[in-house]
């Protein structure tokens, strides 16, 4: 099949399999939805972490996954990456499948994205190469071979709990997985990196086929499966190419395409740490529960989620597109101003619900 498609344009070269990994995950979620029915593996309300009103299925990410292995399978020339990646993808599944069905303690699942990661560092997948943030300086990038490893594990470990930690409304980790590809599939077309470009075409494919069952009122999730599963494929082909060999995009563009499920993230670690909690404790301070919690419904909650993260996107397309220094510069500022913004907003959010709870406490009282 990939023999075919090198005599067609680029851009049907993409859009054929991103079309073939939508249809296949749109007809494979219908009959996941029923085993995941059967086997009763729901996500139930809890009106603290769980928004969902009604018990809704869970494990749809199974539907995406082997949609995505499948349609590699038959449009990409395999390599060692791929395979590391699809051998890592392949742990990080059968450890969701399990968290869906039985909640594994956080350690398990550590270990096994830990796993996973160096799976994909043993078949080439190398973070060694960072972008220097002083754009005045003429050097562009540094080496840090002697801490590949670690940045390694670190980078597809955090972003494979990334998407799972902002999978908390309706279409929201799904359709912030799809913008995120689509920034860095326009990045990998800018930079020439043509493979790279096609698997984030796929991905992006199945998480299209998946949105209309999982758009609010949703009828599946994709449980820890999916969430995890599209942290773990997005980390790692983000940096399978074209962030080490294109200098200046290395670092930046992947911080600004994942910048929400990132920031959350971060957030909620320290939120944790401060709080004496562990920082793997489940709790309702994440973005778009603050979002709620100002009195946004789950669909305006997801459109103001998804719009900041295509202005991310956005910029990060800019950034890469221009070759002017003060022009980059700029776009960076612009990044840091949007996201001291999302910071201010997040804290006016916690201390209006601070507020909320002293006054709900005395009118007890």
């Amino acid at each position: 099949m990939m023999h075919l498609l090198i005599e067609l344009p680029l851009w049907a070269q993409l859009l054929l399999p991103a079309l073939f990994a939508a249809v296949f995950t749109y007809l494979l979620t219908p009959p996941v939805k029923h085993m995941a029915e059967r086997l009763q593996v729901y996500d139930y309300p809890d009106k603290y972490r769980h928004v969902n009103e009604v018990p809704v299925a869970r494990m749809g990410g199974l539907s995406m996954g082997i949609s995505i292995v499948v349609t590699i399978l038959i449009f990409s020339n395999m390599n060692i990456q791929i395979i590391g990646m699809l051998a890592g993808a392949m742990l990080i599944v059968a450890m969701g499948l399990l968290d869906d069905f039985a909640n594994l303690p956080p350690y398990v699942k550590l270990l096994v994205q830990i796993l996973a990661a160096l799976v994909a560092y043993r078949s080439g997948i190398i973070f060694n190469v960072v972008s220097n943030f002083n754009f005045i300086s003429p050097v562009e990038y540094f080496h840090v071979d002697i801490i590949a490893l670690p940045l390694t594990i670190f980078w597809i470990v955090g972003c494979t709990n990334a998407l799972n930690l902002i999978d908390g409304l309706d279409g929201l980790a799904a359709g912030v997985a799809v913008i995120s590809c689509l920034t860095m599939l326009v990045v990998a077309l800018l930079v020439s990196e043509p493979i790279v470009a096609l698997l984030l075409a796929i991905i992006t494919g199945a998480c299209i086929g998946f949105l209309p069952f999982n758009f609010n009122p949703a009828k599946i999730f994709m449980g820890d499966v999916g969430s995890q599963l599209l942290g773990f494929l997005i980390s790692v082909t983000s940096i399978m190419g074209m962030f080490k060999v294109h200098a200046l995009v290395t670092l930046f563009v992947p911080l600004l395409a994942l910048a929400i499920p990132l920031a959350d993230t971060i957030f909620a670690f320290f939120r944790r740490i401060l709080r004496g909690q562990s920082p793997f404790t489940a709790d309702s301070g994440h973005l778009h529960h603050r979002l709620l919690a100002l009195g946004l419904t789950q669909k305006q909650a997801v459109a103001v989620l998804y719009s900041v993260s295509a202005l991310f996107g956005l910029i990060a397309v800019i950034f890469t597109a221009s070759s002017h220094r003060v022009l980059r510069l700029v776009t960076v500022l612009a990044a840091l101003v949007i996201a001291l913004g999302i910071g201010t907003y997040v804290l006016h959010a916690h201390r209006k619900e601070k507020q909320a709870k002293a006054a709900e406490s005395e009118s007890v009282k």
